[in-house]
Order: C-alpha cells, then sequence, then structure tokens
C-alpha cells in the first residue's frame, strides 16, 4: 500500500473523533449506558489510531525535509546531518505502516471485555482431573504477571487431585483479547503418578474462554429466578456446615436461536458471604445467556474468516503437553517450543504473541490491506 493510499484510509478521522468526544459529554447518552460504552471504546481506538497517524505524517515530513537538504545543500556538515536523520526514519516507514493497517481492521467488539474461564477434565479420569488442575494453575500463575484478578466462582475436586470441573473469573485490561485464543481441547502426554509401569498415557482438558456479560448486554427477569440457599462444605473456619452462604441459581431460559426453553442452574459457594455469592452466580448466569446468544453471531464470524487461530471451536484439539519430551506444540500455528516448566508456570505469552501474528495477518490479508 502507497503513502498516498494509507493516508487516504486515514481521512475524516479527525472529524469522527471529535464528534464522539462530544457525544460522550452528552447527559443524554451517558444515561444509554449500552451506547456510552461503545462510543467510549470507539474514542479509545480512534485516539490511538490518530497517534499513530500522526506520528507516521510526521516521519514522512522529516524524510521529504531530509531528501531536500541532501539534494540542494551546499553545506557538507548540513547534508550529513540530513543524511543521518534520513537513515534513522526511513526504516520506521513499514512498522508504522503495519501498525496503522492493525488499528484500521475493526476492533472485535468483546476483546475489551473480563472473561469467564471454565475448566474441565475430559477423556482420561484421574490424570485429565490432575490436568485441568495444573492447567487452572498455569493460567492462574500468568494472570497474576499480566495484573489481572482471578476469583474462582466454583469449582468441583477430582478424587487423585485438580478438579473435574472449575471455573474462574478473571478481571483486567482486554483479557478476552488475549485469552480468547486458549478455547478448546489441551492435550497431556505423561506418565501418570498413577501409573506403575511407566507408561506414557495421554488425556485432555477442554478450556472454555467465554466473554463476561455486563448487566446492559442481556434482558434477564430477575423476578423469575429461583434462588435456593444451603451450607458451604470445606476446611476450616467457624461458620462451615452452620451458615446457609452457598447459593444456587435456577432459571428458565428461551434460547432465540433455537426457540426451545432450558433451566439454567447456576452454583456458587466460593465465599462465605451469601450476597457475594448471588452476585458471581448472577454474572455466570448473564454470560451464559450472553455466551450462547451470540453464539451464531460467532459462527457466522468465524466462517467468513476461516480462522484456524480463534475459530471458538470449543471441541478442537489445539495444544499438546508432553512431558517426556518437555515439548508444547500449538497445532493451529505449528508453534513449538521445548520450555514446558516454564510454560506450566505461566510463561505462555511468547505463545499467545505468535497466535495474535498469525490471526492479524489472516485479518489484514482479508481486509487487503
Amino acid at each position: 500500500m502507497s503513502d498516498s493510499t494509507l493516508l487516504h484510509r486515514l481521512e475524516g478521522l479527525d472529524a469522527r473523533y471529535e464528534e464522539i468526544g462530544t457525544l460522550i459529554t452528552d447527559p443524554s447518552v451517558i444515561a444509554d449506558q449500552r451506547r456510552y460504552v461503545k462510543l467510549t471504546k470507539e474514542y479509545k481506538h480512534l485516539e490511538d489510531l490518530l497517534n499513530a497517524a500522526n506520528k507516521y505524517k510526521k516521519l514522512l515530513a522529516d524524510i521529504e525535509d531530509a531528501k531536500f537538504l541532501i539534494a540542494n545543500e551546499s553545506d557538507p556538515d548540513i547534508r550529513e546531518m540530513a543524511k543521518e536523520e534520513l537513515d534513522a526514519n526511513e526504516p520506521q516507514i513499514p512498522k508504522m505502516e503495519e501498525e496503522i493497517k492493525l488499528l484500521l481492521i475493526p476492533e472485535d467488539p468483546e476483546d475489551s471485555k473480563n472473561v469467564v474461564l471454565e475448566l474441565r477434565g475430559g477423556t482420561g479420569g484421574d490424570e485429565a482431573a490432575i490436568f485441568a488442575g495444573d492447567l487452572a494453575r498455569m493460567y492462574t500463575r500468568y494472570c497474576e504477571q499480566k495484573g489481572w484478578s482471578v476469583q474462582v466462582s466454583s469449582s468441583s475436586e477430582g478424587a487423585a487431585g485438580g478438579f473435574k470441573e472449575i471455573v474462574m473469573s478473571i478481571k483486567g485490561d482486554n483479557v478476552y483479547g488475549t485469552l480468547k485464543y486458549e478455547s478448546g481441547v489441551h492435550r497431556v502426554q505423561r506418565v501418570p503418578a498413577t501409573e506403575t509401569q511407566g507408561r506414557v498415557h495421554t488425556s485432555a482438558a477442554s478450556v472454555a474462554v467465554l466473554p463476561e456479560a455486563e448487566p446492559f448486554d442481556v434482558q434477564i427477569n430477575e423476578g423469575e429466578i429461583k434462588w435456593d440457599t444451603f451450607r458451604s462444605g470445606g476446611a476450616g473456619g467457624q461458620n462451615v456446615n452452620k451458615v446457609n452462604s452457598g447459593v444456587r441459581l435456577r432459571y428458565m431460559w428461551t434460547n432465540p436461536n433455537t426457540n426451545e426453553q432450558q433451566e439454567i442452574l447456576i452454583e456458587c459457594t466460593e465465599t462465605r458471604d451469601q450476597p457475594k455469592n448471588k452476585e458471581r452466580a448472577l454474572a455466570r448466569l448473564r454470560t451464559f445467556i450472553y455466551d450462547n446468544e451470540h453464539k451464531k453471531y460467532m459462527d457466522d464470524i468465524a466462517s467468513r474468516r476461516k480462522t484456524l487461530v480463534s475459530t471458538g471451536d470449543r471441541s478442537a484439539k489445539i495444544r499438546t503437553y508432553n512431558y517426556p519430551q518437555g515439548r508444547i506444540t500449538d497445532h493451529r500455528i505449528g508453534y513449538t517450543i521445548y520450555n514446558l516448566p516454564a510454560f506450566m508456570d505461566g510463561d505462555i505469552q511468547d505463545c499467545i504473541d505468535h497466535l495474535i501474528v498469525a490471526e492479524n495477518a489472516e485479518k489484514l490479508k482479508e481486509a487487503e490491506l
């Protein structure tokens, strides 16, 4: 793409940026939370794009000035300074163009959302539950490195350790945009602690990364929610098994994609504060409905994009963790590293970066940028 073509794509952004800047101070817009949040996200995105565009335009102007001085200036010192400036600025142009092209691609509106992360042991019995626990620890460590907060909403422990199922709420900056690539089946190859013959077994755990719904994203008639309370189990604490702090939510929901009714059942026992457990259960209900109502929309995007990176297909085997070889392989992009201990300790950013680059390349090709 030539300089002029790229600059042409940037025309009109200043006017839109100023228009949104005015709108987000309008009381009627602020009162409409759905519209206000959408506009503030667009405002921030345009701000980043305009900053990059202004930097790009300045680079082009500095390069033209340097070329003019080299061609017309008689003072050798000035010509030498101009040449140094030209040599410093020209290599920055491709990088700036790539940054602007990526910013010109419409953002996934889900990317900035917080996440509900669901992990379930799959094939492999006790070993699958242990592996699900290993993955839960891996993601928790990664989130700690990112400065994100992690709260366990519910969990069911495996007989030999780990989790048959664990649900975590993760809050922070651009959480879904970062973790969405983790949805799918994760496979482990290793000798289980229970194996007496030293044979390598293959087990699996499924990961579902769901964008957390805001209260205004879905319509729920809270009057139709049936609440039950019960005594939470667990170790320690004088109120364990004495106070009804655990909550169970039941809600009849009609799936708009199939027009079928189903009862949603959600339990939350993670805190000894009943109102907090209710709040977390309600957040999971919103996320469940939002995820299902938007599944068709997400499937349409995936089929149009035909990407292998983040299709949202949670039945796809995406990654293998091979303990005998100390190897991790992401099958979508052919990414392989031999750094398994650090990876399981939360050092997964390099893999995510490669997935982001692969998807961006597909997006750029699709947008013909």
